[in-house]
């Protein structure tokens, strides 16, 4: 048991939890993470050149952006991924150039589900100019005021609502962008489906640079600065507040802990700080609960080719009517920055929403074989060169924004007492969100530190303790 007080305990290591750790380091803080390594839905690793990636793999280059200001003061880097960011397979045509809005009408396909296309698709463009107009930001505003604007377009409906029923061959060239949100497109708002093909057809805007050296460069390289710090392997098992502090309640290597801080940075899913924050107010918690997730199944997987192949310079391949909805070129951003094409690829595959519920309980071996089988009807000869492959399974993978979701943002993101919420669950950026959200939540325990020091004029600081 713990007596002593830290300034902050954050509560997770994922990318959110790191961003408020990296911003509150010269406090006294201590990171409490469930599992055995950081990272959270980030994880890759090294392969010589390369590396194996499993979860988030692209992020925001905007100079203005929250991830781009964690890099800089961290002294990582990202870059732009290069080359053509998307191509397609389907029907056995594998398209690796040219504009995504021409692809539908580059595939084999019946005339009946071409018109159906043409038809959604001059609905969704149209949108999708809406979207992008409205999701900046405004002169003098913040970056809340401008989050719960884009939550509010179309939640009043559904994707598939608002796009009507289409034929088999239509619907599926939608799937493979709507559903990277780890949800159905009868589950997904109709403003947040809109806005994964503004992602989509506006490459650029958002999304479109990969972190040098794999995604885990940053997430572990934070871990490393923060040192003892960070304990991997506690289970938080409750957060309650006092008069003037927060108690954690913890497990690990089978005992229980505790420690108790003036304030608690909760960076973990949204039904992990609905279960263990249990005197949030009421309206709060009733709204975590509400957050929805959906699953994904993913694979890493490295070749040992050593020709130039065609798909060497397009990074993303979606692939409608497979096991995965998107093969991820991770070497890509190898071979565009390299004069000489080096031996070796690294792919991704990636599976959300209904591909991986039909996954998830599968065992490892017969989801690599179905996946092998389909990678190489995509990127034919790939199979021959595999010489490695690993899957990885999240049961709650990402939050989406569902009808309704956007009556939620104003109850999640108004801060009260100590113990401040972050996470991807708090906006619709992915990873961006995260970071954002991570800094905000540290900045305004910062705020009560401050406010609390300015009380104790003549008080020393406490020592600087660790949960024990």
């Amino acid at each position: 048991m713990a007596d002593d007080m830290v300034d902050v305990a954050i509560i997770g290591a994922g990318i959110a939890g790191l961003t408020a750790a990296w911003r509150l380091r010269h406090d006294d803080i201590v990171v409490l993470e469930a599992d055995h390594r950081v990272g959270g839905r980030i994880r890759s690793e090294r392969r010589g050149p390369y590396w194996l990636n499993w979860g988030g793999h692209v992020y925001d280059g905007g100079t203005a952006s929250a991830t781009q200001r964690l890099l800089r003061d961290t002294g990582f880097e990202s870059r732009p991924v290069p080359g053509n960011l998307a191509g397609l397979s389907m029907n056995d045509k594998l398209l690796l150039s040219g504009r995504v809005e021409t692809f539908p009408f580059r595939i084999p396909m019946s005339w009946r589900d071409r018109a159906s296309l043409i038809r959604a698709g001059a609905k969704v463009r149209l949108a999708v100019a809406r979207y992008a107009r409205l999701s900046k930001r405004r002169a003098g505003e913040d970056e809340a005021t401008r989050q719960q604007r884009v939550y509010d377009f179309m939640n009043d409906r559904s994707f598939a609502d608002f796009i009507g029923q289409l034929p088999e061959d239509a619907e599926a060239l939608f799937k493979p962008t709507v559903t990277r949100s780890s949800a159905e497109m009868h589950q997904i708002s109709a403003g947040a489906g809109v806005g994964y093909f503004n992602l989509v057809w506006n490459i650029g805007a958002g999304l479109s640079h990969s972190i040098v050296g794999g995604p885990s460069t940053l997430t572990e390289g934070i871990a490393d600065a923060l040192g003892a710090r960070v304990h991997l392997g506690a289970q938080v098992e409750e957060v309650i507040h006092k008069k003037d502090s927060v108690l954690v309640r913890y497990r690990q290597n089978g005992t229980e802990r505790e420690v108790q801080a003036r304030c608690v940075v909760l960076a973990t899913t949204a039904s992990v700080s609905h279960r263990v924050a249990v005197d949030l107010n009421d309206d709060v918690r009733q709204a975590l609960a509400r957050v929805e997730y959906g699953p994904f199944v993913s694979a890493a997987f490295l070749t040992n080719e050593t020709d130039r192949q065609p798909w060497d310079d397009t990074y993303a391949v979606a692939t409608p009517k497979r096991s995965f909805n998107v093969v991820l070129n991770m070497s890509n951003n190898v071979h565009g920055y390299t004069p000489e094409r080096q031996p070796g690829s690294s792919f991704m595959a990636f599976s959300p929403a209904g591909l991986a519920r039909e996954l998830l309980e599968q065992d490892d071996d017969t989801i690599l074989r179905t996946y092998i089988e389909d990678l190489d009807a995509v990127l034919p000869g790939v199979a021959s060169h595999l010489v490695e492959a690993e899957v990885a399974r999240w049961h709650e993978a990402s939050p989406y924004c569902f009808p309704g979701r956007a009556k939620l943002q104003p109850i999640l993101t108004r801060r009260a007492g100590r113990v401040m919420l972050a996470g991807d669950y708090l906006g619709t950026q992915y990873t961006e969100s995260a970071v954002h959200t991570g800094f905000t939540a540290a900045e305004a325990a910062a705020q009560v530190l401050a406010t609390e020091r300015h009380k104790r004029p003549s008080a020393a600081r406490p020592p600087k303790s660790t949960a024990s």
